[in-house]
Order: C-alpha cells, then sequence, then structure tokens
C-alpha cells in the first residue's frame, strides 16, 4: 500500500482530513472497509453477503461474541452493502457518496447508539417515533445498537413492538458481548449471528499484512506473543502492537512485547517447568520469586505456563499439529521437554495450575498460592496413583514384589524375621525450621479411642467438607490440599501433611476447619496434625505395642501374613488394599 492509498484508507476509516498529520490508533486505521477484511468470522459475513444477493435480509439482526471480534464493524460494512448504489453486491464498493457517507458518518440514515449511555426509555421511545420516517439520503434506515444488554427493562419493552412490525425501510443490528442479559422477547424477533474469538493464526496474518503496509519491523516470535495475549480479539491485539511500538526502537522484538504484555518469556517457562520436572523445589520457587520481582503479572504467568504445558501435551500427542500451538514456538528446548515430560505428569500440572489460578483471584498475595502450587507440583510423582506414571511405578514395584514373593514361600519364616529389622532402619526424617512439635501423647490417645466407622465417616464427608471450605475460606482450603485423614475418635482427627510447615498453617486456621467439619460429620473434633513421615513412625511404634500386649480389638494389630508384610513395604500404604 502506497503513501495514496494509505491516505485514502484513513479517510475511508473517519479520520479527518487535519488530523491526517497526527498519530492515528492502528486499530482505528485498519478497521475492516469490508467483509473480507473481518478477521475469523467467514461463517457470518457468507451469510450475510448471499442474504443480501438474494434480498433476503432480515429486519433484526443479533451480533454477540467477545470484544474486538468484529460485530460492530460488521454492522457498519452490512449498513454500506444494503445501501451501495452498486447494490446487490457481496462488498461495498466503498466508492459511491452512500459508502462513504457512511463510513464518515455523515449519513443520518444510518444511526450508531450506545447503548451504555443511552439505555433508558425516553431514548429508545424516540428511536421508534422516527422509525416511520423513510430515509432522507439512502434506501435503507439502518440502526447499530451497541453494547444493547445495558438497556433498561423499560427501554426493552418499548423496543420490543418496534421489532416486531417494523418499517420495511429500517434495519436493526443489535451488538453485545453478553447475550444472556437480553430478554428471550427480543432474540426471538432476531436472526442471532454469534461471532467467536479469532484465532492465533488468522491474528498473526492480519498483524503482518498490516506492518508490511506500515514498514515496520516485527519479530514473528513477538506476533505470537500478542495473539496469544490479546485471546481472541483483534483489537486487543491491534492495541497492544501500538504499544510495543511506541516501546521499541527500531525493531519491535518479542522482549518489547513481554515488557508491555507482562507475559514471560518462552525461555522462563521452560527453565520453571524443567525444575518442578526435577524436583528441584528451590530453583523453582527462586524462578516465580525473579518473575515478580521483575514485575511480572502472576496471574499472566500460571496463564502462560498452563498453555506452554497445554503445547507441550499436544505436541507429544500429534507432532503434526504445530500450528495449533498457542504459547509455544517448537525449538529444542520445548521438544526436550516433550520427549522428557510424562502426559500423566503434564495433566496432573495442568490441574493444579488452574486450582492455582482460582484461589489467586480471593486473594491479594498470589505468590503464596502459586509457591504452594509449585510444591505440589515438584511433588507431582507421589500425588496421583491413577496417572499413568504412578501405574508404570508401581508395575516396576510389582515385578519386584514377585520376586520377593518367591523367595518368601520358600522360606517364609526366614524372610518375616527379616522384615522387622528392616523396619527399623527407617530413617527418621528431620524437623522443620519452623520448630513444629508434634503432639505424640494426644495422638496416642486419638489411637487408643479411634474406631474405623468414625474414620469412615470423616472419609465419606471429606470431599463435600473441601468443597464448602473452599468456598467459605480459601486459604485454609489451600492448607488441607495436601492432608489426610488418618485416625479419627469422637474428639480427635489425626491429620497427615505432606510437609511440616502447613502441619502449622492448619492450626492458624482450626477456628475456621473445625467448626465447618463438625457440621459434615454430626460431631465436634480436634484437628491434630502430623507430617506423614512422623505418622508412619508413630503407626508402626502403635501397631509394634499392640502386637506386644496381644491386644485382639485392633485389626492392625493381628500378626500378619509376610506376604502382606512383604508387599506393605515394597508397594506402600497407599497403594495397597487388602481383602478376606
Amino acid at each position: 500500500m502506497d503513501a495514496t492509498e494509505k491516505r485514502l484508507h484513513q479517510l475511508d476509516n473517519g479520520v479527518k482530513e487535519n488530523d491526517l498529520m497526527s498519530y492515528q490508533a492502528l486499530y482505528r486505521v485498519w478497521r475492516p472497509r469490508n467483509f473480507a477484511d473481518v478477521v475469523g468470522q467467514t461463517h457470518i459475513t457468507r451469510t450475510l453477503q448471499n442474504a443480501i444477493m438474494q434480498d433476503k435480509f432480515s429486519h433484526a439482526y443479533l451480533f454477540s461474541g467477545p470484544r474486538g471480534t468484529g460485530k460492530t464493524s460488521a454492522a457498519k460494512i452490512f449498513a454500506k452493502a444494503v445501501n451501495c448504489e452498486r447494490s446487490p453486491v457481496k462488498e461495498p464498493c466503498n466508492e459511491c457518496p452512500a459508502c462513504l457517507g457512511i463510513q464518515d458518518g455523515s449519513i443520518s440514515d444510518v444511526i450508531e447508539i450506545d447503548a451504555a449511555s443511552n439505555n433508558g426509555v425516553e431514548q429508545i421511545r424516540e428511536i421508534r417515533d422516527k422509525v416511520k420516517y423513510a430515509p432522507s439520503a439512502v434506501q435503507y434506515k439502518v440502526y447499530i445498537v451497541d453494547e444493547v444488554h445495558m438497556l433498561s427493562i423499560g427501554a426493552f419493552n418499548a423496543l420490543l413492538k418496534t421489532l416486531e412490525e417494523p418499517p420495511k425501510h429500517v434495519i436493526f443490528i443489535l451488538a453485545t458481548t453478553e447475550p444472556h442479559k437480553i430478554p428471550l422477547t427480543i432474540i426471538s424477533r432476531c436472526q442471532r449471528f454469534d461471532f467467536k474469538r479469532i484465532s492465533q493464526q488468522a491474528m498473526v496474518e492480519r498483524m503482518e499484512t498490516i506492518i508490511a503496509s506500515e514498514g515496520i519491523t516485527v519479530n514473528r516470535e513477538a506476533l505470537e506473543v500478542v495473539a496469544l495475549t490479546a485471546e481472541g480479539g483483534m483489537r486487543d491485539a491491534l492495541s497492544l502492537l501500538d504499544q510495543a511500538i511506541s516501546y521499541s526502537d527500531d525493531e519491535v522484538s518479542i522482549d518489547d512485547v513481554l515488557a508491555v504484555t507482562g507475559s514471560v518469556s518462552q525461555q522462563k517457562l521452560a527453565g520453571v517447568i524443567d525444575a518442578l520436572h526435577n524436583q528441584d523445589v528451590k530453583g523453582a520457587l527462586q524462578h516465580v520469586d525473579d518473575l515478580i520481582q521483575n514485575g511480572k503479572d502472576p496471574g499472566r504467568f500460571v496463564f502462560d505456563l498452563i498453555y506452554y504445558l497445554r503445547d507441550i501435551l499436544l505436541y507429544k500427542s500429534a507432532p503434526g499439529l504445530e500450528d495449533s500451538l498457542e504459547r509455544a514456538i517448537p525449538d529444542e528446548t520445548f521438544k526436550e521437554l516433550v520427549e522428557r515430560l510424562e502426559p500423566g505428569w503434564i495433566q496432573q500440572a495442568i490441574k493444579e495450575l488452574n486450582q492455582c489460578q482460582q484461589e489467586m483471584k480471593w486473594t491479594t498475595s498470589p505468590k503464596v498460592f502459586i509457591e504452594i502450587a509449585m510444591l505440589n507440583l515438584a511433588d507431582n510423582d507421589s500425588k496421583e496413583p491413577a496417572e499413568a506414571e504412578a501405574v508404570k511405578r508401581l508395575a516396576r514395584r510389582m515385578e519386584e514384589m514377585e520376586r520377593e514373593l518367591k523367595q518368601l514361600k520358600q522360606n517364609p519364616p526366614q524372610a518375616h524375621a527379616q522384615s522387622a529389622p528392616q523396619e527399623q532402619k527407617r530413617p527418621q526424617q528431620r524437623g522443620g525450621r519452623n520448630g513444629f512439635k508434634v503432639p505424640y501423647e494426644r495422638i496416642r490417645t486419638v489411637l487408643n479411642e479411634a474406631s474405623k466407622d468414625q474414620l469412615k465417616k470423616v472419609h465419606s464427608q471429606w470431599a463435600n467438607f473441601m468443597d464448602a471450605l473452599k468456598q467459605n475460606n480459601a486459604p485454609a482450603h489451600a492448607t488441607l490440599l495436601n492432608s489426610k485423614p488418618r485416625a479419627a475418635s469422637e474428639k480427635g482427627l489425626v491429620l497427615a501433611f505432606r510437609y511440616e510447615i502447613h502441619c502449622s498453617l492448619a492450626l492458624e486456621h482450626q477456628q475456621t476447619i473445625e467448626p465447618l467439619l463438625a457440621e459434615f460429620i454430626g460431631t465436634t473434633v480436634s484437628i491434630i496434625p502430623i507430617p506423614e513421615a512422623k505418622w508412619q513412625e508413630l503407626r508402626e511404634e502403635y501397631i509394634r505395642k499392640q502386637r506386644s500386649e496381644g491386644s485382639p480389638d485392633e485389626e492392625e494389630s493381628k500378626e500378619e501374613d509376610p506376604l502382606i508384610t512383604e508387599a506393605r513395604k515394597l508397594a506402600g500404604e497407599d497403594l495397597i488394599e487388602i481383602h478376606d
């Protein structure tokens, strides 16, 4: 596009002659002038074009969809097409007086109304009174009502009769981002078109056309980040591109766009994921701290991380879908992660980050929830036994178990004699720096009074209790995410936590947790936290004591079959179920 064509393009889009020397925002200069310029909405533009060509267009339309997807632009193009002097045409000529007058707003027969500021009954009654008058300059009088969901109930009622039986020379086009707020009586009188979010690929191609015409150099990777950040809105994409152009010097780079949008570079995202997969908690938390210290938006960071993991999973499943990647560019680092990460781990990581994203909406300290999510992800390997990776681990353990069982069958007493000292050699877990003291005597009291029925009652209501706690107190819910009820009596409940710090945090929310739990299990119990490793030690001590005393009442105190003892040692408590 040469300078003359660009100047005509600006004039056609409502830029006044005396404003041509001043800079105009890209989204204003490049607002669509014909249906072909409306990006990503072919299902709508083609239908409207066919209706115009066949002279079968409706008297009322409802254009709904996300912001910046072309609703108002399509409405204005439609108004030009039906009134073009060369009509019927698939595209307005943008040369006749009717097209030019509608484009620059000088023809009074095409009226654009902002319902956000003109939402009263009186304004709609004024429209209703004027529709009966024939258009003065073109064939059809077109009313474009933007953000129509902002109209009051009275205004909708005033509009209803006009929509039902309008004069033949009137067309209504209602545009909205929230169609669910419009009365069904209005919707049923319109032809509805749902504008969809514009794909990343389509937005990048449109921006490439624009920067080529503007003579601006922008890195392809930078355009992809702009498109992702815009979340399907072309207007938002052009506004961000405008900001990046102003921020940069000669060439718009990926760093310029990252600085403007607050997004995180692919290299940083890959570093965080690599640290989490390697269970390098310190490295992952250091990455998070650096990003936040550098002013990155925590919400955008989690959003980018989810999409990057999504791209890894998608590419791993079907490498031919490169064009469908939303956040990642398939470089060497990306492909290396694709090879190393297991689908089960990726899926669980996305779930954990999505949970973190939800929790962050209700807090003023998002970094805390990100750090908790990092801790959980670093320990992802043991969190979901039903996931694919856990199944692989179980398969390996089962192979080991089969070999051990063969030895036990040959010499059961000897195998049983060896199992006891092995259990005694388990290293004790070091205490945390927060100085949490395990209340051993209280837990032993609960164990002496504990019953299976009481623990089953807690387990049966635990999921419902956690859902209610999430609605009632998000920080308390986050604290209990990694806890498991281990023993319960009428007065106490032992909760085992993966990390010692969560034990202290749970006690801080004790006044919230205990009354709410009582509503679900029917009795008030005191929660007693303990780290998981300490619980295993205490439980084994309790079982040994019960055995030595010969207590017949505790199922766990019965002499176990050597096969079961060895199975517990190899597979772990969480993966074993014993049936009579």
